[in-house]
């Protein structure tokens, strides 16, 4: 315990000296604009900010990324609730009580209560991490080659598991992904892959380019072919306070969706969005007026809006721990990590302490912030709702492809940033989602790694992860999740779960 105290005075000595501050500021700030704005999302907008962080401190720029990821968290709520048009895929589960809140002239009940909440789970999921993250990352120095491959196979199923659709198309874009991953120079003898004689591969594909193309370009594409007007319900927003009634109905979904968050948010694949609908489906089985459950219940406003935050910030926990990202926009702050020099993972902690607890006590300092600032730019975020998406795209576009091009001063870059937006908009018509076509892309160089490791080390004899116990229990909880999701009866649930909570 005084070890954690003297971590956290560290991190907070971090995360408060003015310039780390302002950064965090403009992280919080930014992150709950482009989750208020529908049609970016954190991971390109991270993505699309990489090349600006280089010429940061790494405890900078890793607390201003961070900001910019549990702030679109907040700021995917608000168009949520007064539009029915979730900013996050996350927020779509506030949507369905949210909006019928507003629709009743509750608006600001609903706002005030989204904002409490993810308040409390965030200030509670960041103490989570403080306690569990340092005995997990002591625990993972312990691991070898045979035991990080084994982690990252049983991550990437768990990915496929959790993804949305079909298990086949997931498994397809892993698959994908790795193999995009793969292109470059190899590791072990520096020969060129899968480059076709362009040697602007012979380093691997430009992240940014592939992150901002899947994601960014991708979505852009998406919204202009379903554009329709977006119709904000209110334009002013008044009686923000909830009253003493809402708060007594608030505090326990708020508390039971800080831990289902909590837990859930460590989960490879997309743990905050399974934790608000987690949430949502046990407050609705829990109450005594289930009947109010999407007719605006401020129940299912609160309990997803605490688990969804609560999981954004656990989502922390492996890779700072592990070197392994729980989802797309973990992915891309791994990319982060490595521009600057940091490899992730369990040494982090010991090598680098005051940019692991710096960004721990940052996110303290960020939840403050962003409860201070939503409630009062409410009127703001109304008034960008209202700016036509055929003027925002341009703009979008344009810094998409300055930052993809200041990575590496490159053009081909450009070219890079075209084709995978193309790919990336193919995916979604195909229904194929992009997630774990990132994950597998960022974790393919690293599995190569190791396997080829340990196979160097037990000289070719596959048996070293079966014979290494650490090793044969993840492969085999690896293998039961892909059985367990192409067991029929649980194939059928988990295709439906999401739209019968949805209705």
């Amino acid at each position: 315990m005084v070890d954690l105290f003297g971590n956290l005075s560290l991190g907070l000595g971090v995360a408060l000296t003015a310039y780390n501050v302002l950064f965090c500021f403009l992280g919080v700030l930014l992150g709950t604009l482009i989750g208020v704005l529908p049609g970016v999302g954190p991971v390109a907008t991270i993505a699309m900010l990489l090349p600006i962080t280089i010429s940061f401190p790494p405890a900078t720029a890793m607390i201003m990324l961070a900001g910019i990821y549990y702030g679109a968290q907040y700021g995917g709520s608000t168009t949520a609730i007064l539009m029915n048009m979730p900013g996050e895929p996350s927020s779509s589960v506030t949507a369905i009580d949210g909006y019928k809140m507003a629709r009743k002239g509750r608006a600001g009940p609903a706002l005030a209560t989204a904002a409490l909440g993810s308040f409390f789970a965030g200030s509670v999921a960041t103490l989570v991490i403080a306690l569990f993250a340092p005995p997990l990352a002591r625990y993972a120095l312990k691991f070898g080659p045979p035991e990080y491959f084994a982690l990252m196979v049983l991550g990437l199923i768990c990915a496929v598991a959790l993804a949305h659709g079909s298990v086949i198309k997931a498994l397809s874009m892993v698959v994908l992904g790795l193999l995009f991953g793969l292109v470059g120079s190899d590791l072990f003898s520096g020969m060129n892959r899968f480059t076709f004689g362009y040697r602007e591969l012979s380093d691997g594909v430009n992240f940014a380019a592939v992150a901002v193309g899947i994601f960014g370009i991708a979505e852009i594409l998406r919204n202009l072919e379903s554009e329709k007007t977006r119709d904000v319900l209110i334009r002013k927003v008044t009686g923000l306070m909830p009253t003493r009634e809402d708060l007594k109905r608030i505090i326990a979904p708020v508390i039971r969706g800080t831990a289902i968050g909590s837990l859930l948010g460590v989960l490879p694949g997309g743990g905050a969005i399974l934790a608000a609908f987690a949430a949502y489906a046990i407050e609705k089985k829990i109450s005594r007026h289930p009947e109010e459950f999407g007719e605006g219940a401020i129940e299912g406003v609160a309990a997803p809006e605490s688990a969804n935050n609560a999981g954004a910030q656990t989502s922390f926990i492996p890779l700072l721990t592990l070197g392994v990202p729980a989802n797309p926009v973990m992915a891309v702050m791994m990319g982060a990590m490595i521009l600057q020099g940091i490899i992730p993972g369990p040494a982090v902690i010991t090598r680098n302490p005051e940019l692991f607890w710096g960004v721990i006590a940052s996110m303290w300092v960020g939840n403050v912030m962003l409860v201070i600032l939503n409630l009062p730019l409410i009127g703001l975020w109304v008034r960008l709702l209202t700016i036509p998406y055929y003027v925002l795209f341009p703009a979008i576009i344009a810094f998409a492809a300055i930052g993809s091009y200041s990575i590496s001063s490159n053009a081909f870059d450009l070219y890079a940033l075209a084709l995978f937006g193309g790919l990336g908009y193919l995916l979604v018509r195909l229904g194929c989602e992009p997630a774990p076509f990132l994950l597998g892309f960022v974790l393919g160089p690293q599995m190569e790694e190791h396997l080829r490791r340990a196979l160097i080390i037990s000289r070719g004899d596959l048996s070293v992860f079966l014979t290494r116990p650490l090793s044969a229990t993840l492969l085999a909880a690896a293998a039961i999740v892909l059985l367990i999701v192409f067991v029929p009866q649980i194939a059928r649930k988990r295709d439906t779960v999401f739209q019968d909570e949805l209705t």
